[in-house]
C-alpha cells in the first residue's frame, strides 16, 4: 500500500477477478495514492458473502490510507456479473458504499475493455481463469454472453487447459487415449507416483483444485515441445477465443468495420506462441479488419480510467495514472 501527502478528493478504482482483487485510491490528478491487493473477487465462484467480505477489508484499508480525502466516485468491475440479477444482486450487496459516493458496478470485462481502448466500437475477450466476451456499439448496443462455465457453452481459460492436462494425462495413464507427454508432465508436477495418484488427490481434496489451474503453463510448455494433444488444447483454445469475437462482432453488425479487438487475461496476456498465432490467424480469416489489441498490464488501470474519466479528468492525468499501473508504481 502507498500513500500520498497531497490533499484534495479521490477516485476509487475496483477490479475484482477470478484470482486477485485491486482496489486503487487515485488522485484528480492521476496519481495513485493509495492501493490494496487481495483474492479474487468473482461471486459465482467465491459466494458473495466471502467476496463481499474482502472488498470490504480492502476498501477499508485504503480508505484510512487516504484519511479525510473526499471520494467522488466508486467504479468496482467484478468478475461474475454476467446476468441482470447478478448485476441487481451486486447494487443490494454493496447498497451502504453509495453512503461514501456514487457506485458505479458492473462486468470485470468493461474494465479490461477499457485498460485496451477507448473506442466505442470494439470487443474484448477475456482468457484468465476462465473466459468471456463482452461487445459495445457507438450508439450504446452490448452484447455478452451468460459466461456460467460448461452449462452456458463455455470452455477455456485455465480451469479449463488445467483440467484438459489431467484429463488427457490420466487417459495416456490407463490407456483410454493417446500417449502425451502431457502424462509425465502433469505426474512431476504432482509428486505422488502416477496421475491416478494425482486425480485421487484432487477428488479427495488432499491437494487444492487450484493445483489443476496451475497446470495450464505445463501444457503450453509440452505444447511449445510439440506434443501433439497438448498442441490440440492450445488450438481448441485459440479457436473459443476468435469464435467469441467472430459472434459478437455478428450481433452488433460490425463485421465490417475497423475496430479494436481487446485480449486479455493472465492465459492471454502470457502471449504463448501457439495461441497468439492462432488467435491471429483465426481473427485475420474470419474478422479481417478487427485489431488485435493485447492488454498485459492489470485491468484495474481500466477501472482507473473508467473512474476517473466519470469525474471528467484531464487526459494528463488519464497517462499518468495508466504509467503508474503499468510500470507498476504501486508498492505490492
Amino acid at each position: 500500500m502507498t500513500t500520498g501527502t497531497v490533499a484534495g478528493p479521490v477516485v476509487l478504482a475496483i477490479d475484482g477477478g477470478g484470482s486477485k482483487t485491486d482496489v486503487l485510491a487515485i488522485g484528480l490528478d492521476g496519481e495513485v495514492v493509495a492501493r490494496e491487493r487481495g483474492r479474487g473477487g468473482n461471486p459465482q465462484v467465491n459466494g458473495w458473502p466471502a467476496v463481499r467480505a474482502e472488498l470490504d477489508r480492502l476498501r477499508t484499508a485504503v480508505l484510512e490510507a487516504i484519511g479525510d480525502r473526499p471520494v467522488l466516485t466508486q467504479h468496482l468491475y467484478l468478475a461474475g456479473l454476467d446476468l441482470p440479477e447478478e448485476l441487481e444482486a451486486a447494487a443490494l450487496r454493496l447498497a451502504e458504499w453509495s453512503a461514501l459516493a456514487p457506485l458505479h458496478a458492473e462486468n470485470d470485462l468493461f474494465a479490461l475493455l477499457r485498460a485496451g481502448t477507448a473506442a466505442k466500437d470494439a470487443v474484448a475477450v477475456v482468457c484468465g481463469t476462465g473466459i468471456n466476451a463482452i461487445g459495445v456499439r457507438a450508439d450504446g448496443a452490448t452484447a455478452r454472453f451468460p459466461a456460467l462455465g460448461a452449462i452456458s457453452g463455455d470452455w477455456g481459460g485455465g480451469s479449463s487447459i488445467g483440467a484438459a492436462a489431467l484429463w488427457h494425462a490420466i487417459r495416456a495413464e490407463d490407456g483410454r487415449g493417446p500417449e502425451t507427454s502431457l502424462r509425465q508432465a502433469v505426474d512431476a508436477a504432482f509428486g505422488l507416483g502416477s496421475v491416478r495418484a494425482a486425480v485421487e488427490a484432487v477428488h479427495f481434496e488432499r491437494v487444492s483444485r487450484d493445483a489443476v489451474i496451475e497446470l495450464t503453463p505445463l501444457l503450453f510448455a509440452e505444447a511449445e515441445a510439440g506434443d501433439t494433444v497438448a498442441c490440440s488444447v492450445v488450438d481448441r483454445q485459440a479457436e473459443e477465443i476468435v469464435r467469441l469475437a467472430e459472434v459478437l462482432l455478428q450481433r452488433l453488425d460490425l463485421q465490417g468495420t475497423a475496430l479494436p479487438v481487446v485480449l486479455g487475461g493472465s492465459v492471454l496476456a502470457a502471449r504463448e506462441p501457439r495461441l497468439v498465432a492462432g488467435v491471429l490467424a483465426g481473427l485475420a480469416a474470419r474478422a479481417p479488419r478487427a485489431v488485435p489489441t493485447w492488454v498485459t498490464e492489470r485491468p484495474v488501470v481500466g477501472a482507473a480510467l473508467l473512474a476517473l474519466e466519470a469525474v471528467g479528468a484531464s487526459q494528463e492525468a488519464l497517462d499518468r495514472v495508466v504509467t503508474a499501473v503499468t510500470e507498476d508504481r504501486i508498492a505490492r
